[in-house]
């Protein structure tokens, strides 16, 4: 039986000469020594949620979902001790009876805290930052199996390049997260012009803790979304009209018009009109990470940059007009998050809004991305760094303007290189 690895997407895959499942640290530490002396280079894997190139590897694999437990919590300060490959639902259904959520969460959340945090992973909330802006102290293995922990005490520039590490520094094994007592959110999804949104764009996303929407290239309507928490107890919905909602009509009902649509493209006006008519009202009170995300069962690809808020509605009409352009059903998501602080976030010394292009599984996605990138780089525009994109060190090494201290901190942690990939050299140039 071969060894091989594919990411969730199913469009990226490797043969690893070694994947490796470790239990325990100890377990990591001896998998590191037997890469080194096989001289190996190491790559690590949560869900599998990234699009990119980022975990190949034909040398060795390590897979953190062994190492998922919750280490400690403080209750009262809010800190929780969590090993790398807990993922954020389990997490948050682990921690919600203890009174403990995170403040903001994307629209998926079955993600490793370490792939979500390495890849500056998001939600939306004009207040609220990216993600790794929640961590406190990062534990990383280096090459040798020795541990060093990572805070804004012990080692400032080492935090700071580990909250955002796209794997390049060592393994993650253990974060401590800043969360906050847990709270009921009431989500309202109501479809909205997209020209009414855009022309009162503050509005809506200030007057919101959370807000965003999709919109298709061939629909006036956009699918806005606004999440604020409510002092009501939950209202769980029944289990007959989660299916229904979540997984028949989002999931099985448009996955079917999609395979439609690959088989005749010109029926995609057509399917994205009715798409957003179909998105009509829903009203949600529930615990929070339930509102947050839900869940994803068709397979596509995606590209998602992080552009300065102030040019929001330029980019969103320019890259709804280029999507017109192309073939592709999927519809474009639009975020905005805080600024934060960690070295290569893409969000990170500027208030941001992330906007999110698709295609469809088995459509031709690089034509439609490469022009929508056109767009995002005329707005200085930073890829997320789970997301596809075509740029390289050259290019984004001008777009961040702490990139020579991640640099530093990576030289200083993996000196020989041992946590390099072709993807990483073209992202973050060689070492040194």
């Amino acid at each position: 039986m071969t060894n091989s690895w594919a990411n969730w997407a199913g469009d990226q895959s490797c043969t690893p000469a070694v994947i490796a499942a470790p239990n325990t640290p100890e377990e990591l530490a001896a998998v590191l020594a037997s890469a080194e002396s096989a001289g190996h280079t190491v790559r690590v894997a949560g869900s599998g949620h990234s699009f990119t190139e980022t975990v190949l590897t034909d040398g060795t694999l390590v897979r953190l979902n062994k190492l998922d437990k919750i280490l400690s919590v403080d209750r009262e300060r809010g800190l929780v001790r969590a090993e790398a490959g807990i993922t954020l639902n389990a997490a948050s259904n682990t921690l919600h009876p203890l009174g403990l959520a995170f403040p903001n969460l994307g629209d998926i959340d079955v993600q490793s805290i370490a792939g979500a945090t390495a890849t500056g992973t998001h939600g939306t909330g004009a207040t609220l930052q990216n993600l790794s802006a929640a961590l406190q102290s990062v534990e990383l293995m280096l090459a040798d199996g020795s541990r060093v922990e990572l805070n804004e005490q012990t080692d400032p520039d080492g935090w700071r390049a580990a909250r955002v590490n796209v794997g390049a520094l060592g393994v993650v094994t253990a974060v401590t997260l800043q969360m906050v007592p847990s709270f009921v959110l009431e989500g309202v999804e109501r479809p909205v012009p997209v020209e009414d949104v855009l022309a009162d764009l503050d509005t809506f996303v200030d007057g919101n803790e959370h807000f965003e929407f999709y919109m298709f290239a061939h629909s006036p309507l956009a699918m806005t979304k606004a999440n604020n928490t409510v002092e009501l107890p939950e209202q769980p919905r029944g289990k007959a009209m989660d299916w229904f909602s979540d997984i028949l009509v989002t999931n099985y009902a448009f996955d079917a018009l999609c395979k439609l649509t690959r088989a005749r493209p010109s029926l995609i006006p057509y399917v994205q009109r009715a798409a957003a008519y179909a998105g009509s009202y829903r009203r949600q009170v529930e615990r929070s990470y339930r509102v947050f995300a839900s869940p994803r069962l068709f397979r596509f690809t995606e590209m998602e940059y992080a552009i300065p808020r102030a040019h929001s509605a330029d980019a969103i009409r320019e890259i709804k007009d280029v999507a017109k352009h192309f073939n592709t059903a999927m519809p474009i998501e639009v975020r905005w998050v805080a600024p934060d602080d960690a070295f290569l976030s893409p969000a990170g010394g500027r208030d941001t809004c992330y906007i999110a292009v698709h295609q469809y599984r088995g459509m031709e996605y690089e034509p439609y991305f490469r022009a929508c990138e056109r767009v995002f780089d005329r707005y200085n525009g930073r890829p997320h760094w789970g997301k596809r994109h075509f740029l390289s060190a050259e290019t984004l090494s001008e777009r961040y303007p702490e990139w020579e201290k991640f640099a530093e901190v990576r030289k200083r942690f993996d000196p020989q290189g041992r946590f390099t990939n072709a993807y990483i050299e073209r992202v973050l140039g060689p070492i040194g």
